[in-house]
């Protein structure tokens, strides 16, 4: 269904990352999300691990469904920013959004016909704290498209020259030497769609 790279390093000084991703499958097709818990540190890292729960527990609902859930069950919290996305394997279609500052680019495995990248477009808020009016996505996927979030650890024109033809754990690694700002939590995931029939 999805082959994954993942790379993350935490804020210096701290012993956990409050950044975190969650790949979760099911017979309907595979849920992607990278969350952000705002801060750094142990706290930022319990409020990401809620949140990959929460989200775990429901994969089958739509998108923003999910988020929704997870503003009511932050609130008090000091929230996570995070952006992500389901993919229908059987129709074929990935239906995606973005809360605050996760940036997402899908990278096209066939660029004869068009754009090879497509940004997620970003709502500013914080899940559990101020939700943005919600609009997802829909875009049609194929074989060997892939998807790359990655935190604002990370600099914004990461997405400059990436091809869906290379090994995606390598690409993290390389995104997160290359771009990592040093100031903050970053997390890189790169998953190639795989199990999308022609």
């Amino acid at each position: 269904m999805v082959e994954y790279g993942l790379a993350k390093h935490a804020h210096v000084g701290e012993g956990e990352s409050g950044d975190l991703h969650m790949v979760c499958c099911n017979q309907n097709g595979v849920l992607i999300a990278v969350i952000d818990g705002i801060g750094h540190g142990e706290e930022a890292a319990e409020v990401a691990r809620t949140t990959a729960a929460l989200l775990r527990g429901s994969a089958d609902e739509p998108v923003i469904s999910l988020v929704e859930q997870c503003h009511e069950k932050l609130k008090g919290s000091r929230g996570v920013v995070l952006s992500l996305a389901f993919v229908s394997l059987e129709q074929k279609m990935m239906t995606w959004l973005g809360v605050g500052n996760v940036q997402g680019v899908l990278v096209r495995a066939d660029t004869t016909r068009g754009n090879g990248q497509e940004p997620l477009l970003l709502r500013a808020g914080v899940v559990g704290s101020k939700l943005p009016a919600l609009q997802a996505s829909v875009l049609p996927v194929s074989q060997g498209d892939t998807v790359v979030f990655a935190t604002d650890g990370i600099q914004g024109d990461f997405s400059t020259g990436l091809s869906a033809k290379e090994n995606p754990q390598r690409v993290a690694d390389r995104i997160l030497n290359r771009y990592r700002t040093r100031n903050d939590d970053a997390l890189v995931l790169v998953a190639r769609l795989t199990g999308i029939n022609p």
